[in-house]
């Protein structure tokens, strides 16, 4: 418990899976999270199952509905929290999609959604952040800000039914990097985490679009064989991630800047 005492920080993608198992972590080690979504009912309903976590701070967790893709969504969110909490310490850029197609029948539709919200929506996602926090200065603890991206494995190699999704993560990987080396002259960390096969929702979800495309004959196929090569023997669980998460969003973390941490249980080595 404290190790991110009296931070504020948002969440991203927030709903469901990796991204409410990062906000509820952060709420268990003290620290305020606007839990953020375009299903704005369901994070609602998140972020006031984690306001009642025990040991939650009072007034832990906020919601709000937003489209990443939207620069003036996103200001107004970023304002939002600092009406509420005064300032933001930590954000993490974790919304993503995905929506798998054989490599031939990649459309430009697919690839105009998939990059906007992990490609468009990240850098304005880390841009709005960057703003609000130079704006704010340090808090009183020292820190000026963490920027946090969800990266993926598929940053590290292409997969062929999911090009467009392997794109925008190297994306991801490109501008942590780029954000690092601009924004460390105003005392801002910007780091990413790399998760695996993870048992989420999302994975049910390319699972059965994978069945559809014919690139997977029956239920589970795509995850047993994306799996299959992990070292630790399973897929992972969204806490297996939130360990490595609130150490980014955590004082820890402060020398670290413009890296990826791989989380996949040994799958991708490199």
């Amino acid at each position: 418990m404290g190790r991110v005492e009296g931070r504020v920080c948002l969440v991203t993608g927030a709903a469901r899976g990796i991204g409410r198992a990062i906000g509820e972590a952060l709420v268990d080690e003290g620290a305020r999270v606007c839990f953020a979504d375009l299903n704005a009912d369901q994070v609602s309903d998140v972020a006031s199952a984690a306001a009642a976590r025990p040991g939650a701070v009072p007034d832990a967790a906020m919601a709000a509905g937003v489209d990443v893709r939207d620069r003036a969504q996103v200001r107004d969110m970023y304002a939002a929290i600092a009406a509420r909490w005064g300032r933001v310490d930590v954000v993490f850029n974790n919304a993503g999609v995905n929506k798998p197609m054989n490599f031939l029948d990649v459309t430009e539709d697919n690839w105009n959604f998939i990059m906007g919200v992990n490609g468009l929506g990240v850098l304005i996602g880390m841009q709005e952040a960057a703003r609000q926090m130079i704006a704010q200065g340090p808090g009183p603890d020292g820190c000026t800000g963490k920027i946090v991206n969800t990266a993926s494995i598929a940053s590290r190699q292409g997969f062929d039914n999911v090009a467009p999704y392997c794109a925008s993560k190297w994306a991801v990987v490109s501008l942590t990097q780029s954000g690092a080396r601009d924004l460390a002259k105003h005392d801002i960390t910007v780091t990413g985490f790399a998760p695996g096969v993870v048992a989420t929702e999302m994975w049910e979800q390319v699972d059965q679009d994978l069945m559809e495309i014919g690139a997977a004959e029956r239920p589970g196929q795509a995850m047993e064989e994306f799996s299959s090569e992990i070292l630790r023997g399973r897929v992972a669980r969204p806490d297996d991630i939130t360990g490595t998460t609130t150490f980014l969003a955590s004082k820890d973390s402060d020398y670290m800047t413009g890296q990826i941490v791989m989380i996949d249980g040994g799958m991708t080595l490199v």
